[in-house]
């Protein structure tokens, strides 16, 4: 049954464009091209653990992680047994395990994630501690900012509760301080939480051109590191217990010695460095500009000619011009001759021969 003129829908109150405007498409003018619109990078993330000897919480860990769908590489840092053998557990097929032969410490594994993230073709890294001490409902949270800064590094606050020891929490308050004063930043709101989501060409960058601490002090250097090279910094809240039964690598006397040479260092090169890291705080940078061969900020890149455009004449041609500009020289010798002619001064427009001379 055909459709008569009375049922055929008509334009909601209010609308501003009748249908028939709306369904008509200009078709665009021949001879014009469009340039092609930027598209924004996708974003492809994928967890990273870092473990040494933590089979308790591991398996927990894991799971949680594949209720988001997230890929994982996991990175046993010199293991013994029984955790060696729940990495290499056959029934996790999303999990990829990389195995250090000796324990080498914990920057050590992240950044070792860090690779093989880049080859794996991720543009972020969500590290995640396999102590189990932060609470993972979070973790929705951190990717949805994520994915609104994707430039920014992620990191989790902890909100502590009755469980974490005095010294620890003074600890971390200590950090917090020189963390700032070596960034030159009031942003760091914590240095030492092992739930961050890194942007993997950032990471890489610093990684490749620094020489990191390899074990406790990794966590607080590359943050300060980040925000030397522009990179800003995003919070979220997150519960952090501290279980009786739990267990931790924290060596108090050594961690504590390479954390406070590690803000020496920093405090040094903050000083020697100074004007650089106010340009980069207050302008930001590419932080992939020394692997892709960009010059950094301030450092002018040699201009190239600019081609003509296929199929389009250049504005102006050699040879053309070199003609009229001849032409344009004989039209003013002629027009003089005829000048000197009109006048009659036939002495300059013809002279005369010796034999023409007139004789006394």
């Amino acid at each position: 049954m055909s459709e008569s003129k009375e049922d055929k829908p008509k334009p909601a109150q209010g609308s501003s464009v009748p249908p028939q405007q709306s369904a008509t498409v200009k078709p665009a003018r021949s001879g014009i091209r469009t340039p092609p619109q930027p598209q924004a990078p996708q974003v492809r993330v994928c967890a990273l653990i870092p473990v040494y000897d933590q089979p308790a919480k591991l398996e927990g860990v894991v799971a949680q992680l594949r209720q988001l769908s997230l890929p994982v590489i996991l990175v046993d840092d010199g293991s013994h047994e029984p955790t060696k053998s729940l990495c290499d557990r056959p029934a996790a097929p999303f999990v990829k395990v990389i195995h250090h032969p000796v324990n080498q410490g914990k920057g050590a594994a992240v950044m070792t994630g860090f690779k093989a993230a880049s080859r794996l073709g991720y543009t972020h890294v969500l590290q995640v501690d396999a102590d189990g001490q932060i609470d993972l409902a979070v973790l929705p949270t951190l990717l949805r900012l994520m994915q609104k800064y994707p430039a920014s590094l992620i990191c989790g606050y902890p909100k502590y509760d009755a469980s974490v020891p005095k010294s620890r929490l003074w600890g971390r308050k200590l950090t917090n301080f020189w963390c700032a004063v070596n960034s030159l930043s009031l942003s760091i709101e914590d240095a030492m939480c092992g739930l961050r989501i890194y942007p993997v060409a950032a990471a890489l960058d610093v990684c490749e051109n620094a020489r990191l601490g390899r074990r406790m002090d990794f966590d607080p250097e590359i943050l300060v590191r980040l925000l030397w090279a522009g990179v800003r910094l995003k919070y979220v809240p997150v519960a952090v217990t501290y279980p009786a039964d739990g267990v931790s690598h924290f060596r108090p006397f050594g961690d504590n010695m390479r954390i406070s040479w590690m803000h020496a260092k920093l405090f040094l090169q903050m000083i020697t460095r100074f004007p650089i890291i106010i340009w980069s705080r207050a302008f930001g940078r590419d932080p992939v500009c020394r692997r892709e061969g960009v010059p950094k900020p301030g450092v002018q890149k040699p201009q190239e000619a600019k081609p003509a455009r296929p199929g389009r004449p250049p504005l102006v041609d050699p040879e053309r011009a070199r003609r009229a500009t001849h032409a344009a020289q004989a039209a003013q010798e002629a027009a003089e001759r005829v000048r000197l002619a009109a006048t009659g001064n036939a002495a300059q427009a013809s002279p005369r021969k010796a034999d023409d001379r007139p004789s006394s």
